[in-house]
């Protein structure tokens, strides 16, 4: 190995200031996962949590495209989902959520990665694909439902409060949910590539 080779390779090591951003990036991300919570709570039952992931990826875009903007490293993404994951799976939700937290942040961060996290388009659909990452809380409504139907019993809530959560979980609402992701998603990059612009032509990014 060439040592102009050794030099990129460190180069592209996520480093001690790069964590630090990452852990700053993941916070704000975590604040506009917990608007977006708020948010859901103005619908009713399990109809407003299954569009917590898609409210969250309306509001965040800056976030992400910042972060990939200052870090420019692979891990960075992978990171941020999953410490989010991590905070979820031990606030007592199912590990489905660090399972998705870790499988699609890293989908993200590897197509990233393709456009040398300078490609506005990649950096969109990384976005889109980040964004399912928080489907691990709401995905055991349609898939885990005896298991969750348990959780809810052991956190003391009567026959009337799930029967209220489940009341509108179906396939339609699956995808309703799924493809609401995908529209809020992509507004919520494009917003945040919009807001980011000045940033991103210092950066290189095209």
């Amino acid at each position: 190995m060439t040592e102009q080779t050794t030099t990129d390779v460190a180069s592209n090591r996520l480093t001690v200031p790069d964590l630090i951003t990452i852990g700053v990036f993941t916070a704000l991300y975590f604040v506009m996962v917990c608007v977006a919570t708020l948010s859901s709570t103005l619908f009713t039952g399990g109809f407003g949590s299954i569009f917590l992931p898609a409210i969250s990826a309306l509001i965040s875009g800056c976030v992400f495209m910042l972060l990939a903007a200052r870090v420019g490293k692979f891990g960075g993404i992978t990171v941020m989902g999953v410490v989010i994951g991590l905070f979820l799976f031990i606030s007592g939700h199912f590990v489905l959520s660090f399972i998705a937290s870790i499988v699609f942040p890293l989908a993200a961060d590897l197509i990233a990665r393709a456009g040398k996290y300078k490609s506005k388009t990649l950096l969109l659909v990384s976005y889109v694909v980040f964004s399912y990452g928080l489907t691990g809380p709401i995905l055991p409504l349609w898939f885990m439902k005896n298991a969750y139907v348990a959780s809810l019993e052991n956190r003391g809530k009567d026959a009337a409060y799930i029967n209220g959560v489940f009341e509108n979980i179906n396939v339609g609402t699956f995808w309703l949910s799924m493809g609401a992701i995908l529209v809020c998603a992509v507004l919520g990059g494009w917003f945040g590539q919009r807001m980011m612009r000045k940033h991103f032509v210092k950066a290189g990014i095209a």
